[in-house]
C-alpha cells in the first residue's frame, strides 16, 4: 500500500466524515492504493461508527494526548507514505497531490506551509498567526537550523519508516514540534509545500490550549537545545564574569564619578560560577539526551568527551582547587605576617574571593568529570 492517512479523533462527529471522503477522494483522483486511518482518542459521539461507516479503519488510543493518538496511527498505519492531517475540516485534504509528489520525489518529510499557502479570514486566531508561530517557528529555526517555514502545521506527510526510526515520544501538542525537530537533527530531506488553512467545520472550541500548548512548544524547543539552553549563555557569563572580576583584582575601577570595587568583584566570581556551572550543565544534558536515544549524537561532545576524559578532568579540576587553597594559605600567612591583627577589607576580599572560587570551580571540575563518567557508561 502507497498512502495512510491518518487523523487524530476526539469527539469530530460534526467533521470527521467529510474529511474522510475528501482524502479518499483525492487519493482515487490521484489513482493510489491508499487507507485513512482514524485514531481515535475515546470520543464519546459516535465518531468511531462514522469513521467505520466512512470506509476508514479505526484505531483505538487509550492514552491521551494529539502526539499520543497520532504515533498510535502511524504506527498501525499500512501505506509507504504516511499524510496526517487533523480530523476538523480545516485542512485540504482533498488535494494530497503535492505532498505524495513529493514523497515520490525522494523527500522524507513533506511539511505544508499554511503562509505560503493562504489563511482564510477566522481560520486562525490573530495571535497565533502574527506571534506564536511565526515566534516558535523562528526560534526552532534558529536552534536548530531547520529549513521548515512553519513548524506547526498539522498537515504534512513523510516516509512512515524514516519517522518510526526517529522514535518519537510527545504525547501532546508539542509531537509537531518534535517531528520536525528530530528530522532536521537525523538530516531527513524536508522540503515545503503551500496549503491553505479554512476555519473549521465544528461548532465548539478546539482542544489547542493558546498558552499551554505555546509554552510545551517552547518547552520542548529548548530542551531539546542544551547549546542555546546552557551552553551559550553560560559561556557568556562565565567570560564576563572572568574579564571583569580579572580586572578587579587589579583594584578599583572608575565609572564616572564612581567605582567598581570588591562588592563588583564578589559579583563577577558568583557570575563565573554560574556560567562553568551552566556549561556543566550543557554536556550532562547533551550527554544524556544522546544515551536515550532522544537525540542522534554531537560529532563535536564525542570528540570533547575523549578529549577531557575523567583523567583528566580530574587533574585540572585538582589543579583548580589546589591553586585556591594556595591562594588561602598565602592569606593566611599574610595575616600571621602581622601577628592576626587587623587586615585591609578590601585587599583581603581581593585575595579571599578568587580563592574560593578557584576551590569551587576545581571541586566542580572533579564532581562534574565523574557525573560524565556514570553518564558514558552505556557508550563504552
Amino acid at each position: 500500500m502507497e498512502l495512510s492517512v491518518v487523523l487524530p479523533c476526539l469527539n469530530e462527529a460534526e467533521t470527521l466524515a467529510v474529511c474522510i471522503r475528501k482524502a479518499r477522494a483525492s487519493m482515487n483522483e490521484l489513482g493510489i492504493d491508499g487507507e485513512v486511518v482514524i485514531a481515535d482518542n475515546g470520543s464519546t459521539d459516535g465518531s468511531q461508527d462514522i469513521a467505520r461507516s466512512e470506509g476508514a479503519r479505526v484505531v483505538d488510543v487509550p492514552t491521551r494526548g494529539y502526539g499520543a493518538a497520532l504515533i498510535a496511527g502511524i504506527t498501525d498505519a499500512k501505506g509507504t507514505f504516511v499524510i496526517m492531517g487533523d480530523a476538523d475540516d480545516s485542512y485540504d485534504l482533498s488535494n494530497l497531490g503535492p505532498f505524495v509528489e513529493a514523497l515520490r520525489g525522494g523527500a522524507e518529510l513533506v511539511m505544508g506551509n499554511r503562509f505560503a499557502g493562504g489563511i482564510a479570514p477566522g481560520a486562525m486566531p490573530a495571535l497565533h498567526r502574527y506571534l506564536g508561530n511565526p515566534v516558535l517557528t523562528a526560534v526552532g529555526r534558529v536552534l536548530f537550523r531547520s529549513p521548515v517555514k512553519d513548524f506547526h502545521c498539522g498537515l504534512r506527510g513523510f516516509r512512515r519508516d524514516a519517522i518510526l526510526e526517529l522514535d518519537l515520544r510527545t504525547t501532546g501538542m508539542e509531537f509537531a514540534s518534535e517531528m520536525v525537530v528530530k528530522a532536521t537533527l537525523n538530516k531527513l530531506t524536508i522540503v515545503e509545500v503551500p496549503t491553505t488553512l479554512s476555519p473549521d467545520g465544528r461548532s465548539r472550541p478546539p482542544h489547542l490550549r493558546t498558552w499551554r500548548d505555546g509554552w510545551r512548544h517552547l518547552r520542548f524547543l529548548l530542551l531539546y537545545s542544551p547549546k542555546w539552553l546552557f551552553l551559550y549563555p553560560g559561556i557568556v557569563v562565565f567570560l564576563l564574569g572572568l574579564i571583569l572580576g580579572g580586572a578587579l583584582l587589579r583594584g578599583p575601577i572608575n565609572v564616572g564619578d564612581h567605582a567598581l570595587d570588591v562588592s563588583a568583584l564578589v559579583y563577577s566570581m558568583a557570575a563565573v560560577l554560574i556560567g562553568f556551572q551552566a556549561i556543566l550543565f550543557a554536556a550532562f544534558s547533551r550527554a544524556f539526551v544522546a544515551n536515550e536515544g532522544l537525540m542522534p549524537p554531537s560529532p563535536g561532545m564525542q570528540k570533547a568527551f575523549r578529549v577531557l576524559n575523567l583523567e583528566r578532568g580530574l587533574i585540572i579540576g585538582l589543579a583548580m582547587f589546589f591553586a585556591g587553597f594556595a591562594l588561602a594559605i598565602y592569606g593566611l600567612v599574610h595575616w600571621g605576617s602581622t601577628d592576626f591583627g587587623a587586615l585591609n577589607a578590601r585587599d583581603a576580599i581581593r585575595l579571599a574571593v578568587p580563592a574560593a572560587t578557584l576551590s569551587v570551580l576545581g571541586v566542580e571540575t572533579i564532581m562534574g568529570s565523574f557525573f560524565l563518567s556514570v553518564l558514558g557508561l552505556s557508550r563504552r
